[in-house]
């Protein structure tokens, strides 16, 4: 066992309090499982409360859900109801789940599909077919964690990343896997439909915050728009309350569109207000949108990008799929105007300089990263 497992390893980069890059080989955890792991590596074990600090279970009814094709409909009181739903419940929770989104069924079956047949490939296959972008964007197949300290404990967690946009970038676009060979085509597929369901919401919030329609989705050029899609595999894990699948986080997008399958439990999300762990209430059958840091800056705070973890689970493994939509990298950003509102909170920043000091900052604490555009 331990022969074989040592066997199995992805690189990951440990960026040093004194700013230099070491790397460390990281076992795969999907291989670990793989290979019947009964005792779980020391580097990703922590104390039992820094996992857990005991979420607390959120009833569905309880939770923010919204429907695309109400907010596409033209009944103006269904439609107002609903804009009042998406801005309070981003505003409370940073996240809604999103139904009636008009993506074909067939369509997200398909993603799930290439996606297993991804993460069923050998390790060897996996690594063979697909490439590693060796960045500090973490593109590709693998494990490539920045942090400042060399022993804050890893995630159990398996990814892949890849660049949708823009075409033209050769930045990031040469890792997508020749396995499945249907991949690429349907997970492009998804991102177009995926797409028009954020640029729906984006201008649904600023019709809710009493904006301009395209107060947001001026910044989106068609053609230099980013849209990372990250493909996240958590394994079951033999010690679920002294591991976890994805750490406390903000992420650095203006939103981002999840799917999850095979499992609806393990996602939770920090209250904004109550300080408390709640477990996202989350069906199969809907996407779920998160607000990121670059939305919290574009509206002054009035919408916080959400604070969420992933946790681990004993005997179920679940995929989930984040695709991360933001302006191009050279677009200057700003808090939208407001009447009445002479004090901002956020300044001017370019969204490539948010993003390339946001993979050298530490989440150790709920919005680290932010104070780079703070006032």
């Amino acid at each position: 066992m331990a022969g074989a497992t040592q066997e199995y390893f992805h690189e990951a980069s440990i960026l040093s309090p004194d700013g230099s890059i070491k790397f460390l080989r990281v076992p795969v955890v999907q291989e670990l499982v793989r290979h019947g792991v009964q005792h779980v590596p020391k580097m990703f074990l922590r104390p039992p409360l820094d996992t857990l600090n005991t979420a607390i279970t959120c009833l569905p009814e309880n939770f923010p859900s919204v429907s695309v094709a109400t907010l596409r409909g033209k009944d103006v009181e269904e439609r107002n109801n609903e804009l009042q739903k998406l801005a309070a419940g981003l505003e409370e929770f940073g996240m809604v789940l999103v139904s009636d989104h008009g993506i074909p069924l067939s369509l997200l079956s398909g993603v799930k599909e290439v996606i297993k047949g991804f993460f069923k490939l050998s390790f060897e296959e996996k690594k063979k077919n697909v490439g590693t972008y060796a960045s500090l964007d973490n593109m590709g197949y693998g494990r490539n964690f920045v942090t400042k300290t060399d022993d804050k404990p890893l995630d159990w967690i398996d990814r892949l990343t890849m660049k949708v946009s823009p075409k033209e970038s050769s930045h990031g676009l040469n890792v997508w896997p020749r396995k499945p060979a249907e991949f690429k085509e349907v997970i492009e597929k998804y991102a177009e439909e995926a797409k028009k369901v954020s640029d729906d919401l984006l201008q649904a919030l600023a019709e809710a915050l009493s904006q301009e329609k395209n107060a947001f989705v001026k910044y989106f050029d068609p053609k230099t728009r980013e849209i990372n899609v990250r493909i996240n595999y958590y394994p079951p894990c033999p010690k679920p309350k002294s591991t976890m699948g994805l750490s406390p986080h903000s992420d650095s997008s203006t939103l981002t569109l999840l799917m999850q399958f095979d499992t609806s439990g393990g996602l939770q999300v920090m209250h904004k207000d109550k300080k408390i762990w709640l477990s996202v209430p989350w069906p199969s059958d809907a996407l779920l949108v998160s607000a990121g840091d670059v939305l919290e800056i574009m509206t002054n705070g009035k919408v916080k990008s959400s604070w969420h973890r992933a946790v681990t689970q004993a005997g179920l493994e679940r995929y989930s799929l984040a695709l991360f939509f933001n302006p191009p990298l050279s677009m200057e950003i700003e808090p939208i105007k407001r009447d009445g509102l002479s004090d901002y909170e956020y300044k001017k920043v370019v969204v490539g300089d948010y993003l390339q000091h946001y993979y050298t900052v530490s989440q150790t604490s709920p919005k680290v990263a932010m104070k780079f555009a703070m006032v």
